[in-house]
């Protein structure tokens, strides 16, 4: 909880006149994140049911009514305001807000300057990142510094965040696991039915001895701000060049014809094939044209190595009940292997369409 305040008050500037709203569930962390802003004195708003619902601009007339000031959500659903070519600002009073917070997945720069076109010009937009398991934020928001497209504005407070190579230098500017050199507030210490500590020390400090290693892959910017390239255990390794999944996502989503997608790795012949899923809008379908655009896009604006080696359609992606895609339980069902923790997922049905397919067994 005091790890919460602490994020509120110095990275969130929040203060005893604000009205803040979260849209999250109550197993997500970031409900525990909300509801810490009744200790510095702050109101609460809460909503039940979907965000589009009766109508795509639900939740901005809630801030306009409501008058808030905090306006929290997922980075999936600033961008589906953005497919649905939503402008709020220009429907709803929103003279109210001062601050937009982004988390669950990392934010397109696309979406950054669709926020302070479409939604309002004058707030900061901080794209924030942590852990249902630390209860807390790796890297947040700054109100007193610049926003820059496609970062999160800083490492936390009481944080020691730093970009480790696979040797366990600090490197600053290039690609690396996030971790913690430091014990911090809220830093699990144990896990129940774990008396050896084994899991623990599985989970976190195996590879970094000492170092609390995340699992995310990072990089510090030169703004010292921090670009978040996805789980580093669904990082893709391509001829050996580990790549973020978030790389191509964010050329993907600069494609019309494609609503939704998904990328893993496959094991193929002693090397890794980056294999990528896609939903396609209503009455598309996935030609040759098609899919040459999507390399042309994803090899114009990356590398080579990014280029998928299939792009596969697909009727739905998997995501977790707070809106993450579940990379890794996709490719545990390309590789044959188990999926266990199926609760977690809003549609643990659709891990059934990627079993079997045909194109994931030839050349």
């Amino acid at each position: 909880m005091n790890n919460c305040r602490l994020k509120l008050s110095l990275h969130t500037d929040v203060k005893r006149e604000d009205r803040i709203f979260y849209f999250t569930t109550c197993g997500w962390m970031m409900w525990n994140w909300l509801v810490s802003s009744l200790a510095l004195g702050a109101t609460i708003v809460l909503y039940d049911g979907s965000p589009f619902f009766p109508y795509p601009g639900a939740l901005y007339k809630l801030t306009q009514d409501e008058k808030i000031t905090i306006f929290g959500t997922s980075a999936k659903y600033i961008s589906a305001c953005r497919q649905e070519g939503l402008k709020p600002g220009a429907v709803y009073d929103l003279s109210s807000l001062k601050a937009i917070l982004s988390t669950g997945s990392p934010l397109h720069e696309d979406d950054f300057e669709y926020v302070y076109q479409q939604i309002k010009q004058d707030l900061c937009l901080s794209s924030i990142s942590g852990g249902t398991d630390i209860n807390g934020c790796f890297a947040a928001g700054n109100p007193m510094g610049p926003v820059y497209a496609g970062e999160l504005q800083c490492r936390t407070l009481a944080m020691q965040v730093k970009a480790f190579d696979e040797k366990g230098h600090s490197v600053v500017r290039q690609t690396g696991e996030l971790v913690c050199t430091a014990p911090f507030p809220s830093m699990p210490i144990y896990f129940w039915n774990d008396d050896k500590g084994e899991k623990y020390h599985k989970a976190y400090f195996d590879v970094y001895p000492g170092v609390w290693r995340h699992g995310d892959f990072i990089k510090i910017t030169e703004h010292n701000g921090v670009i978040i390239y996805g789980r580093s255990d669904a990082t893709l390794n391509p001829g050996g060049v580990r790549i973020g999944t978030a790389e191509i996502y964010r050329q993907v989503e600069s494609i019309d014809e494609v609503v939704d997608s998904l990328v893993v790795g496959q094991n193929w012949r002693d090397d890794v094939r980056v294999i990528l899923f896609v939903k396609l809008a209503e009455n598309i379908e996935l030609t040759r044209e098609l899919i040459n655009k999507i390399k042309k896009t994803i090899k114009s604006n990356t590398s080579p190595r990014h280029v998928p080696a299939k792009i596969i359609k697909i009727d739905d992606i998997p995501y977790t009940i707070n809106l993450k895609k579940v990379e890794l339980a996709v490719k545990k069902i390309v590789h044959s292997e188990p999926v266990l923790n199926r609760d977690a997922l809003k549609n643990p049905e659709a891990l059934e369409l990627y079993r079997n397919i045909k194109e994931l067994q030839e050349d």
